[in-house]
């Protein structure tokens, strides 16, 4: 009897630990961004092969406060990571960067080219999405932070309803969130 309350008793801790450790924060660059050689063309291939619905690009730059907030308080969170991997995949672009990339019509550029002179990105963060053709969704583009990971997880819902053919994401926002 005593050894089976020990068991029961570790097997408790074990099970609340896996518990506690599902929500905790966990580092966006390693569970939210996916990795990659920049050439978007081959990325739209490997998200179809994935079963993936689209491509969601986050643009930055390193000492933007706002993209420090997303990063830190909810692309950080289990739930946000584990919905947007599911469906989308994800890239950081850096709108100073002079890293070379192949954009979706399979012409070399740099990451801030493909920001400014592609999608006209001035201001961070910026998520853009894109359907699996490469084709940009203007109405689903979102600048600046969310205010939390629900209000980002909606912004998703948002893209995979397409609700993006019908309302603004201000209004969907308002009949959706609780």
């Amino acid at each position: 009897m005593k050894f089976f309350s020990r068991f029961l008793v570790t097997l408790l801790l074990i099970s609340s630990n896996a518990v506690l450790a599902a929500d905790l924060p966990r580092d966006p660059h390693k569970f939210f961004f996916d990795e990659s050689f920049w050439d978007m063309k081959e990325e739209l291939e490997i998200a179809k092969q994935k079963g993936k619905k689209g491509i969601m690009i986050m643009f930055t730059m390193t000492e933007c406060p706002f993209c420090h907030r997303m990063k830190t308080m909810v692309l950080n969170q289990p739930e946000v990571q584990d919905y947007y991997k599911k469906n989308f995949q994800l890239f950081e672009v850096d709108i100073e960067g002079d890293v070379e990339l192949v954009n979706f019509k399979g012409e070399s550029t740099t990451m801030k080219d493909f920001a400014f002179k592609e999608y006209r990105v001035r201001a961070t963060p910026v998520f853009a999405f894109f359907d699996l053709e490469g084709n940009y969704i203007p109405r689903s583009r979102f600048t600046g932070a969310t205010k939390n990971k629900e209000e980002f997880n909606l912004l998703g819902k948002y893209v995979l309803d397409k609700a993006y053919e019908k309302e603004a994401f201000a209004r969907y926002k308002r009949a959706n969130l609780k």
